[in-house]
């Protein structure tokens, strides 16, 4: 194996934290704010790129740096290395509400396919490049754009979702319709494409968007409960509006009230 060989532990139900824990000289990569805390005689170093050490030279680690800007992540990554001889057990935690899901990559050839901002840390030596979408149709209406993030290796990673998170493995040619804000990742072998809903009254009144995001097995699929795009905008939609009111939640009233006085914005 390239990637380092680590033990880990998952604490929670809805803010779940993953402990890790490092033999003497092993390391893992996070993204940078995930860190939670760690015992001593542990090393933290900032880098460039992603950490998999597969760029040697300037110009390779300010091209891995680069790819990541394009999935919206920093340039900047941390590596946390073991630097004592007994085991030392560092803590990553999850940005909001949602389940943390290991990822065993030498399960899927080496290789899966996830939403921008669903990696959270993996073992030093795992690779976190981009998927390019070189379907038009899937770029521009997939809900994923067309930059998609891509954990390659032979070690642990841990991804986070929000909501419940549910693991579908599809036969050849099953297919799956999934809402595009739901998919949080793939193995490789899956078709990713998109679906038009169809029909008038679905696409204006059905409150579910104009397309479905299909995928076609064979191969694994990780589906999320509740996006988090979703959780804002109801959290958005009741929150105090200019003056201090509320929308009066569970309440005819709120909204009435909101009709007469000419707030009328839902």
């Amino acid at each position: 194996m390239t990637a380092h060989e680590i033990d880990y532990e998952i604490h929670g139900e809805e803010m779940q934290f993953v402990e890790i824990e490092l033999d003497p000289h092993e390391g893992v990569v996070a993204e940078s704010g995930s860190f939670m805390m760690m015992d001593d005689n542990i090393t933290m170093d900032t880098i460039f790129g992603d950490g998999s050490g597969q760029s040697k030279d300037i110009l390779g680690s300010l091209f891995s740096a680069g790819k990541r800007i394009l999935t919206g992540e920093s340039l900047f990554m941390t590596v946390f290395t073991n630097a004592s001889g007994q085991k030392r057990k560092i803590s990553f935690a999850s940005p909001y509400p949602g389940k943390i899901i290991p990822v065993h990559l030498t399960d899927f050839n080496g290789e899966f396919i996830c939403q921008k901002d669903a990696f959270l840390c993996a073992a030093k030596g795992v690779s976190i490049s981009i998927e390019f979408s070189k379907k038009i149709g899937r770029g521009l209406f997939g809900g994923e754009g067309f930059i998609m993030q891509k954990v390659q290796g032979d070690g642990l990673a841990f991804l986070h979702a929000s909501g419940t998170v549910v693991k579908r493995e599809l036969k050849a040619g099953e297919m799956l319709r999934v809402d595009t804000g739901c998919l949080v990742g793939f193995s490789r072998t899956v078709d990713y494409d998109i679906e038009f809903v169809g029909g008038i009254r679905n696409t204006i009144f059905g409150g579910e968007g104009m397309f479905f995001a299909t995928l076609r097995g064979p191969g694994t699929v990780a589906i999320q409960s509740l996006p988090f795009s979703r959780l804002a905008n109801r959290v958005l939609a009741y929150a105090p509006k200019s003056g201090g009111k509320s929308r009066g939640e569970g309440s005819i009233l709120g909204g009435l009230g909101d009709l007469l006085d000419g707030d009328n914005r839902f």
